[in-house]
């Protein structure tokens, strides 16, 4: 018996051949003609949810197959006013802190059938010049995953265009936010560690103008005020391994003596503070002094490090994002939403603690 492959249905070779000749795209209206259905089919045929029935999807599909068609997302776009494309504003700052959520993000919208255009910023105050560019690009919808100002989430009202900003605080505006609670987080990071009997804080901080660690910093510092402990020193880092070196060495310079405890705004700071402690200047993590970090990034599981850190929810926070933006993109209307979500401690073996209480210290 022949196991050679069935031959295509007459008239798509013949077909085919027409189209390779007059060096053409093969479109719907000749998958159409091959299968013998109407343009609208085929476009019902290629568009999830829509009523065909078995027998014409059939067709259309054999038909496309043999033809090699691919449908125009951009001719389709201008049929169904919406290109499925999402625009991601992202600082060079955010993605570094947690790189795994933009993949994140990716996969969520995806399964919402959108794709996304990547739009990065140098600086946080470079949105503006981003903003121009998506315009441009006439998307469904934006997630920022960078600082706006009060007047461009005003133009984002005024083009209705769908916004989710994504991990950061907007304060006095009322605007779909996603969250993770970075004030709360430093709260907790602080209230944990002084109740083990830390008294002397230092923070190994990020750039001045992001807002995510600048929260960070806001909850420990008050929780310690809260606590009449001193202030915490702060040394300015740029979220690399040399940021946690330097920034331990300037926070040693300040208070004349090793501080109890050192907060890093991302384990990468964290591990270059940790190894300059131990191999630079001899001091024993945790018994002299604690070091903690923040995003979980692999790296702080490692055996040698295994860092006390606090995670982000971030695939639970990309989830929340990608619905919510699904749906102001299918409908506009209703109160804005503001989803919170809160940072999990990981105890790792960096930093002194005791088995943690039901109620923290009071103030």
């Amino acid at each position: 018996m022949s196991t050679s492959k069935t031959a295509p249905a007459p008239g798509i070779a013949e077909h085919k051949a027409a189209i390779l000749r007059e060096n053409r795209r093969v479109t719907s209206y000749d998958v159409a003609l091959v299968a013998g259905v109407s343009q609208s089919a085929v476009s019902r045929c290629f568009k999830p949810g829509a009523s065909v029935s078995k027998a014409t999807y059939a067709r259309v599909m054999k038909a496309a197959a043999g033809l090699d068609y691919i449908p125009n997302a951009a001719a389709r776009s201008l049929i169904t006013r919406r290109t499925n494309v999402v625009a991601v504003i992202i600082s060079h700052v955010a993605n570094l802190c947690h790189p795994e959520a933009l993949s994140e993000l990716s996969q969520q919208m995806g399964r919402h059938g959108k794709r996304l255009l990547l739009f990065t910023l140098q600086d946080e105050a470079d949105a503006e010049r981003a903003l121009s560019e998506v315009w441009q690009y006439q998307v469904d919808g934006v997630i920022a995953v960078t600082t706006l100002t009060d007047a461009q989430i005003a133009e984002f009202e005024r083009r209705r265009m769908p916004l989710v900003v994504f991990n950061r605080r907007v304060r006095g505006q009322v605007v779909n936010t996603v969250a993770c609670d970075q004030y709360e987080a430093g709260h907790t990071l602080a209230a944990r560690l002084a109740a083990a009997g830390h008294r002397s804080f230092g923070i190994i901080d990020g750039v001045e103008n992001n807002a995510a660690p600048s929260a960070r910093r806001r909850g420990a510092s008050d929780k310690l005020a809260e606590l009449g402990l001193p202030a915490p020193v702060i040394a300015r880092g740029q979220y690399d391994y040399a940021s946690g070196a330097r920034g331990l060495r300037e926070i040693i310079g300040h208070l004349g003596r090793t501080p109890d405890v050192v907060l890093c705004g991302s384990d990468i700071m964290a591990i270059g503070c940790l190894d300059c402690a131990r191999h630079e200047l001899g001091l024993a993590v945790p018994e002299q002094m604690s070091v903690a970090g923040f995003d979980a990034v692999e790296p702080s599981s490692w055996l040698s490090y295994n860092l006390t850190t606090l995670r982000q929810p971030i695939q639970k926070m990309a989830m929340a994002a990608a619905e919510l933006l699904t749906k102001l993109m299918d409908s506009r209307e209703g109160e804005a939403e503001k989803r919170m979500f809160s940072a999990l401690f990981i105890e790792g073996s960096t930093a002194r603690l005791l088995p943690p209480p039901n109620v923290f210290l009071a103030a």
